[in-house]
């Protein structure tokens, strides 16, 4: 009984429903007056107040003031208004996608652009740049060697801090020039056969000299009897030394900064660089690893560098078929490690 009471007092639905403003509508088309629309309207209100359910043509019709078939046509022409109207509006509204979409469209071939107009700047400015770099680098290590006569001390010292800056620019340039190879899908891969234990302790004697200045203690932990890896020596031994650079740069005094290899599975092998340093926000994770960026980017930050070093080093990864998995805890230090496929007996 009670569902049948609820369905009793749901309105029937009628096509004055879909109209808005009917009475209105009448009037302008000289079905009734505005006195008629009154009396009707009275008599809705007192309908409704004793509980009556009545629509406006109902009132109309039971105080005979419009015939059904002038409030059918009336209505249904209203309907036909508002059916052209919404296709009106959705027509407009498909051209404006479609404006839009071609406006997006083309803001996203200029942005293409524009990044390839920016590699193409950076790869002609950074082999520009290493013409003259040579021709300083081989004059100063004559000086360094004492090729060109005898120096002072104070011209000694001078020398060494030249020929380390030169060295560091030497750096930069050689990461501009891969970065842009590497934009431009011109990266080579020679992988091989690689012994990782090799690697690490190259990698680990070039960071050395910056950790000990920094009073950061570098450690290498490279499990025994480690197998071979697939892997391009020359650009996995530059990763390794890009991540270890960073690791003793973003680590305080009395730090430490530990890089690993060893067994992941029975056809893996994992390289892990781990420090105790500044770490990096959880929300600016995937930041630091855009090209040139810095996650420190105001005119006094603390660290140097171009910003191109993680971005180029999880290419290199992502080259080999591997990914990056990085854990920070801010202020706690971070771990970036990569597995690497290991060579099997059989090959």
């Amino acid at each position: 009984m009670a569902e049948r009471s609820v369905m009793a007092a749901e309105p029937r639905l009628t096509p004055e429903m879909l109209v808005p403003r009917l009475g209105d509508y009448l009037i302008q088309r000289g079905h009734i007056n505005a006195t008629d629309l009154q009396k009707a309207l009275a008599y809705q209100h007192e309908q409704l107040s004793a509980g009556e359910p009545c629509l406006l043509g109902q009132a109309l019709m039971e105080l005979n003031l419009i015939e059904r078939a002038t409030l059918d046509q009336a209505i249904t022409e209203q309907i036909i208004h508002l059916r052209s109207a919404l296709q009106a509006a959705n027509r407009n509204l498909e051209r404006r996608v479609q404006e839009r979409t071609a406006e997006l469209q083309n803001a996203l071939e200029r942005l293409s652009e524009l990044s390839q107009m920016k590699a193409n700047f950076v790869a002609n400015v950074s082999h520009e740049l290493r013409t003259p770099l040579t021709h300083i680098i081989g004059y100063v290590d004559l000086l360094v060697t004492r090729s060109l006569g005898e120096l002072s001390h104070e011209q000694g010292h001078a020398l060494d801090v030249i020929q380390r800056a030169t060295v560091r620019l030497e750096d930069l340039i050689e990461d501009l020039i891969m970065f842009t190879l590497a934009s431009r899908g011109e990266m080579s891969m020679k992988q091989e056969a690689v012994e990782l234990g090799g690697l690490v302790h190259l990698a680990v004697r070039t960071a050395s000299q910056k950790a000990e200045e920094r009073g950061v203690d570098l450690q290498a932990v490279i499990e025994e009897n480690l197998p071979l890896v697939h892997a391009d020596p020359q650009k996995i031994g530059w990763a390794l030394s890009q991540l270890l650079d960073n690791a003793v740069k973003f680590t305080p005094q009395h730090g430490r900064v530990v890089v690993s290899a060893g067994r992941e599975a029975a056809n893996l092998v994992m390289l892990s660089v781990a420090d105790t340093g500044i770490g990096i926000p959880a929300d600016r994770l995937e930041e630091a690893f855009e090209p040139f960026q810095q996650l420190d980017g105001s005119s006094t930050r603390r660290y140097g560098g171009t910003g191109l070093g993680l971005s180029l080093v999880r290419q290199i990864v992502e080259a080999h078929g591997s990914l990056l998995d990085v854990q920070s805890v801010e202020g706690r230090g971070t771990t970036i490690k990569f597995p690497l496929l290991a060579v099997q007996e059989s090959e």
